[in-house]
């Protein structure tokens, strides 16, 4: 009876060690990526985040242990995406969640990236390859592309490759999470790259944004003319409409687009 009960305190004591994985966090700094490179990759305890950025910019001192990768993607000469993907040091549960993004896109969802760790999750998030809103880096046709559709594919692939290195394993399921823009992004995902995730929540999709812009247009146009300047007005409308047009059918953008 001594030597059972001796027995299950020692895998008692076992089970209360952290798992031994694949590999460790830090060591996810040296971890080779699609066209990529890992730029951090470093152990953040547990309720050491007292605040993050992106929507909601919540506390977040509750969030479990967790290794926090940063990477910079350039499937391009023109790209520059920023993406951070958080995997669990305990209680994974197998599969990855990547957020999408609210407006113009150019930020790392922190909040979102937290929520998915309390729940299990691998998350990961991307700035879609500029920092801020709209600006000078919309006239670039490859940046419009990476905030278009390539960067959250170039996230899925990465995020992948370094679950796959740090737990072992390659996620089981693979899950992207968005709304309004971050739904437009998701729908985006569904139709260019079927293989990238398992399941898409699309809450809210923004979707047709070229036919948005276009129709934008229009306020602009009638305040123009009120204030006798039509003619210029028609041809900074023409102008815009021309551009659009060009953009559609260049990038082979579809409605979900």
């Amino acid at each position: 009876m001594k030597t059972t009960l001796t027995l299950i305190a020692v895998v008692g004591t076992f089970l209360c060690v952290s798992p031994a994985y694949a590999a460790t966090c830090e060591s996810l700094s040296s971890a080779k990526i699609t066209n990529g490179t890992v730029t951090s990759a470093a152990s953040v305890a547990a309720g050491a985040l007292a605040q993050a950025g992106g929507r909601g910019g919540a506390a977040l001192a509750d969030v479990p242990a967790f290794c926090r990768v940063a990477a910079t993607l350039t499937p391009t000469k023109e790209s520059d995406i920023k993406i951070e993907v958080w995997l669990p040091m305990a209680g994974w549960n197998g599969k990855l969640q990547a957020v999408g993004n609210g407006g113009w896109n150019g930020t790392i969802d922190n909040t979102a990236l937290a929520g998915a760790v309390r729940r299990g999750y691998a998350g990961t998030s991307t700035d879609t390859g500029h920092q801020g809103g709209a600006g000078p880096w919309m006239q670039n046709p490859e940046k419009l592309a990476d905030w278009a559709y390539r960067s959250v594919h170039e996230t899925a692939v990465a995020a992948k490759t370094l679950i796959n290195a740090f737990y072992g394993e390659a996620p089981k399921f693979s899950y992207f999470t968005g709304c309004s823009a971050g739904g437009r992004q998701a729908m985006v995902a569904a139709q260019r790259y079927p293989a990238d995730f398992d399941g898409v929540v699309a809450g809210s999709p923004g979707l047709d944004w070229t036919s948005r812009a276009v129709s934008a247009v229009r306020p602009r146009h009638h305040r123009l003319e009120n204030a006798g300047l039509a003619e210029r007005g028609n041809a900074g409308a023409a102008g815009c409409v021309d551009v659009a047009v060009r953009q559609r059918r260049q990038f082979g953008i579809g409605p979900a687009h």
